[in-house]
């Protein structure tokens, strides 16, 4: 009986692992987070920066 009870008190209290919840709230973090960063980088300004260096950077490595 004692047994029994361990086990069953082990399989309740433990938090190994992340619960569905938990899941769906990670989830919907990473998407913002991902929509987020999607905005930023594909903003005008963003593209312009990144294009002016990658522009230095061949202009650098291949002397142009």
């Amino acid at each position: 009986m004692n047994r029994i009870r361990t086990r069953s008190t082990r399989l309740i209290t433990s938090d190994a692992g992340m619960t569905t919840a938990e899941y769906a709230v990670g989830t919907v973090a990473a998407a913002g987070l991902g929509g987020l960063l999607y905005k930023i980088l594909t903003s005008e300004a963003i593209t312009t920066l990144l294009a002016q260096l990658i522009s230095r950077a061949f202009s650098w490595v291949f002397g142009g």
